[in-house]
């Protein structure tokens, strides 16, 4: 065959199939989901193979749900989360990590009442997931001689800072330190955290990707965690171009409040989304459990798994 012959030969040849997959996030689009974004858009995806559904939830409590049921691949969920969904049975497992340092913080006024934990006693807290935020409360009021009992639960269905804001609660649990305090600064009101993992609280992740281990592709997943790991080098290396790249995806990206919360998020990013620190996932489990919310302890293996190098 001639040189020419076998040139039209491989034009003619169809393209490599791509392998498809859905991932979940776990709430709208937003900084947190930087790797996924940068590495649509950059094509890394496309590079390991991979053809990516990235699907925003109608609610943000079905993202597990749907990966254990096997309606999606790959499902971006919480670590605390995480303990308590195998627990009652959910067969699901980390198998990568997205943002590697908690973003959950006790949420205060930093013109009002309350200076320290302390000054919590007899005020109104706002919540919006019952179990492991109150777990996490009370590990955080213990210190300072407090109890549940000293406070007053106030669902707020979600709406964190605009109830702390308009003094509908003294503090929020589970408020982001990326969005919130940044979303209460540009509405000239400024907020001061209470670190978890300052308070009595053991680190954790706070954003990771899940899957149900009998139904998994880790050869698939391996490609996914290779090209959002490339994501990472680059939004660490350029944060404004990627930052340029992430907005540029939607519309509704390219916003005051996302521009800062990108600043923030980057350096809280997983540099290794693979890599499993399993000491990290033993300590959550035995701080659960201590918590009552787990009746027993179950082994890192139980809950997490790292997944082999892509082909």
């Amino acid at each position: 065959m001639t040189r020419l012959a076998l040139a039209l030969c491989l034009l003619a040849a169809p393209a490599a199939a791509q392998d498809r997959m859905t991932l979940v996030l776990d709430w709208f689009v937003n900084p947190d989901h930087g790797p996924i974004i940068v590495a649509e858009e950059k094509g890394y995806f496309a590079e390991e193979g991979l053809e990516v559904e990235i699907v925003a939830p109608a609610d943000p409590a079905d993202p597990p749900k749907m990966a254990a049921a096997g309606r999606a691949d790959l499902a971006v969920s919480y670590q605390p989360q995480l303990h308590l969904q195998v627990a009652e049975g959910m067969p699901l497992k980390r198998v990568g990590t997205l943002i590697a340092t908690p973003l959950n913080c006790l949420l205060v006024r930093a013109d009002g009442p309350v200076e320290e934990i302390a000054d919590l006693e007899s005020r109104k807290v706002g919540f919006s997931v019952a179990g492991v935020e109150e777990a996490m409360l009370s590990a955080m009021l213990a210190p300072s001689g407090l109890s549940m009992e000293d406070i007053e639960l106030v669902n707020v269905n979600w709406s964190l800072s605009p109830a702390l804001m308009s003094g509908q609660v003294d503090a929020v649990i589970g408020a982001f330190r990326n969005f919130e305090l940044n979303q209460m600064e540009i509405e000239g009101i400024e907020g001061r955290c209470f670190y978890p993992e300052d308070h009595g609280v053991p680190a954790y992740d706070e954003l990771i990707y899940v899957a149900n281990p009998e139904r998994m592709d880790a050869d698939m997943i391996a490609r996914f965690l290779a090209a959002t790991e490339r994501a990472v080098q680059d939004i660490v290396n350029d944060p404004q171009g990627t930052w340029e790249t992430f907005a540029g995806y939607s519309a509704e990206l390219d916003d005051e409040l996302n521009e800062k919360a990108w600043a923030d998020t980057v350096p809280r990013l997983a540099l290794r989304p693979a890599a499993l620190d399993a000491g990290r996932y033993a300590r959550f489990e035995a701080f659960l459990a201590e918590a009552g919310l787990v009746e027993e302890t179950r082994p890192v293996a139980d809950l997490a798994v790292t997944v082999g190098a892509p082909r």
